[in-house]
């Protein structure tokens, strides 16, 4: 699976991103949320991806911020919502305001995202209300490569990455993190306190 993306951004063409990466060229899809901050052809970028395997395409999807992957991924598991769907989303609304469109059942709001109609919008607010506890403002919203140098943020994907949801792993990491802690220790001890 390819995870991240560090390159020289060579193309794009809303909503395609070529990206050169040691002089091969990844096609990337990118929401127009992170289609809008991105540089200006030739700098440096570096993105998050979703790799894809379907029976008869594999597709690449790029995202600035981490925060944008995990609700790609946690959207394409509503029933009757893929790729297409999930990026309207994106390039529709910020992760933060869709957050707070589901928990307060917002269908009205949601129905404006072209593709998305009344039921598909419910099942989103049924099936998502405590996945994107985290999303917006639990869990910090970092940039590609940020994570790394903040321990609590690093852990916090990695138990979002376990199956924890949004909201239990703002709790656990609140409660685990130390100053001086390594991510390493913060996982260690938020598994503990999660297993008592």
């Amino acid at each position: 699976m390819i995870g991240r993306i560090k390159g020289v951004l060579v193309a794009k063409q809303p909503p395609w991103i070529v990206v050169d990466v040691g002089g091969v060229g990844y096609e990337l899809e990118a929401p127009m949320s992170t289609f809008f901050d991105l540089p200006e052809l030739g700098a440096a970028v570096n993105l998050c991806t979703h790799y894809a395997v379907k029976e008869d395409t594999v597709a690449l999807y790029g995202f600035l911020r981490e925060s944008e992957r995990a609700l790609f991924r946690n959207l394409q598991k509503v029933s009757g919502v893929g790729a297409k769907i999930s990026l309207a989303v994106l390039s529709g609304v910020s992760v933060e305001e869709f957050a707070r469109l589901v928990q307060t059942s917002d269908v009205a709001a949601l129905t404006r995202i072209p593709g998305i109609g009344k039921k598909t919008a419910e099942r989103m607010v049924v099936e998502l209300r405590d996945r994107v506890d985290g999303l917006g403002g639990g869990l910090p919203s970092t940039a590609p490569g940020a994570a790394a140098h903040d321990p609590v943020a690093e852990a916090g994907i990695a138990l979002q990455a376990l199956g924890y949801k949004p909201a239990e792993v703002t709790r656990l990491v609140r409660d685990a993190a130390a100053p001086g802690d390594r991510a390493e220790d913060i996982i260690r001890k938020a598994l503990k306190a999660a297993l008592r």
